[in-house]
């Protein structure tokens, strides 16, 4: 077969060293393609900043399309699908990595970690890749949860209820996909009426999608009242965004909550296979993740099971340190800058490694108590 034409995502890491085995691969800015780039592609690898639809492909050659990311609402499947355009996810990619942030964040508000380990709730809002296993995740903490997610069959969790209760937790989690249509849109899912529902005290936090909520109504309601604590990852109308709205949440962070080097280099591989499926080729064995053997914490709180988890983690990864470098680099950059910054960020974003990855060291000194913690919360503990 003659050698491919792929296009690809820049950000999308170790993707020359992947798909040149199977061809060219040509290296673009996602955010700002267009259909000249694509005259000779056989092959478009995007991430979720890609627009893919009729004004993108058309008139183009590209017979195969993938995505490096959980969501697929920047495709138009009905449109590939029409013109016998192949097309493929990376479905529960990065899950862990988006996890990872929820716990960096519980760990980073003060007495948060506390509060959920004794009585408080997390409602979960989306119980796809992220939303199930941020759950699970939760559940070996003990920790409580309860769901909304009215597209997935209501028995499939335990925990499944309406809206209403899962707005009456102590910290709302949003992971659903944006959808405009159908009985259950997405779409500002939380909006005013929405708002002004959540409890005195609560946390919320989108890892998901911006425009679930509506940012408007959000910065008018954090004007209103200082007893909400917000965490944004993600933001309506990205790379832009509403500066007024980022001063006043507590933790900000420019969509990098899916952005560990373990999630992307999975993502990576399953386009990989997928492509390499549909033009009926031979995968080839390629190790691209990088060794994990001096990823490890020595921890100086032995004792204290809350203390260590929190000490483990923000060893790990810290979000604050997310925040600061976003919050600075936005509030220091004129206004038509930001949409460029918040770019430039994420395409330079620190590698980061899964919490799963590191193994704690000094394991023997540790109470029974602690060690059931770390492994609750994916650490190696052996």
């Amino acid at each position: 077969m003659p050698r491919l034409t792929i296009v690809a995502d820049e950000n999308i890491p170790q993707v020359k060293q992947r798909f040149s085995t199977l061809g060219d691969v040509i290296t673009v800015n996602g955010r700002n393609l267009c259909p000249q780039q694509l005259q000779h592609a056989d092959i478009l690898l995007v991430r979720s900043v890609t627009r893919v639809n009729k004004s993108l492909l058309a008139g183009t050659p590209v017979r195969f399309v993938a995505t490096a990311t959980i969501g697929i609402d920047h495709l138009d499947i009905d449109y590939l699908e029409a013109n016998k355009i192949g097309w493929a996810s990376a479905p529960g990619c990065n899950a862990n990595s988006v996890v990872d942030y929820i716990i960096s964040a519980i760990c980073r508000l003060d007495g948060l970690l506390e509060l959920l380990l004794a009585d408080g709730t997390v409602g979960i809002i989306g119980m796809g890749s992220v939303g199930g296993r941020l759950y699970q995740r939760l559940s070996d903490l003990e920790i409580q949860c309860t769901a909304y997610d009215p597209l997935i069959d209501q028995n499939s969790y335990p925990i499944l209820g309406d809206l209403e209760t899962v707005l009456a937790a102590d910290v709302i989690c949003l992971h659903t996909p944006l959808t405009t249509t159908g009985s259950h849109p997405s779409l500002h899912l939380l909006n005013e009426d929405n708002l002004a529902r959540i409890n005195s005290g609560a946390v919320i936090i989108n890892a998901g999608r911006g425009a679930v909520i509506d940012n408007n109504a959000l910065k008018q309601t954090l004007v209103e009242r200082d007893d909400i604590c917000t965490v944004l990852d993600v933001w309506e109308g990205e790379p832009e965004l509403d500066i007024e709205l980022l001063k006043r949440v507590d933790l900000a962070t420019p969509h990098i909550a899916g952005y560990s080097h373990d999630g992307k280099l999975i993502g990576l591989e399953m386009i990989y296979q997928a492509c390499c499926c549909f033009f009926s080729l031979e995968p080839e064995s390629l190790e691209v993740r990088p060794a994990d053997d001096n990823l490890t914490i020595v921890l100086s709180e032995q004792s204290d099971r809350i203390a260590a988890m929190r000490e483990a983690v923000l060893s790990c990864y810290d979000v604050a340190q997310d925040d600061q470098r976003f919050r600075g680099s936005l509030l220091r950059c004129q206004q038509q800058q930001r949409g460029e910054e918040f770019d430039r960020l994420r395409k330079h974003y620190p590698e980061r490694r899964e919490l799963s990855r590191y193994r704690i060291v000094n394991v023997d000194e540790l109470d029974n108590a602690v060690i059931t913690g770390l492994s609750a919360l994916g650490f190696i503990c052996c």
